[in-house]
């Protein structure tokens, strides 16, 4: 794996952007093919930005805040591919906090596939959409103490 090249460099810098302004609610619309297909859990596969808009306007509806840690991102190099493995923390509409490395929820890692042009051509997100881990039912070791996350 090389980090290094121009290349993964300029692969790397429009991951970091697509973070860091999708936590100021700007998609950045220009880094992506007009057709992208992206894959979130409970949401499926996507196909373009009125479907990623679609499902904004679901995990807007759960959540006050949310941010992703960005000076804690890592980053794999996979040529055409760049796969990112981070945290984020933020506030539930039920008012309950979560912070990825503190509460269960909010670890992710993502997977961007680039089409020739530098442009992001699929998008699939791998997180637990229960970031309050609202859902204790399913927790499958509830007695497993302590938990670190």
């Amino acid at each position: 794996m090389n980090v290094n090249s121009s290349a993964t460099t300029s692969k790397i810098d429009v991951v970091k952007a697509y973070y860091e302004r999708i936590d100021r609610g700007d998609f950045p619309t220009e880094s992506f093919t007009a057709d992208f297909e992206f894959y979130v859990p409970k949401f499926g596969i996507g196909r373009g930005l009125g479907s990623f808009l679609e499902l904004a306007r679901g995990v807007q509806a759960t959540r006050v805040r949310s941010s992703h840690h960005q000076e804690t991102l890592r980053f794999i190099d996979g040529g055409n591919m760049i796969v990112v493995e981070g945290t984020t923390e933020g506030l539930g509409r039920d008012n309950v906090e979560w912070c990825g490395g503190k509460t269960p929820g909010g670890r992710f890692c993502s997977v961007f596939e680039f089409n020739d042009a530098d442009k992001i051509k699929r998008m699939y997100i791998y997180l637990d959409p229960d970031f309050t881990s609202a859902d204790k039912e399913r927790f499958l070791w509830p007695e497993r103490t302590p938990s670190e996350w």
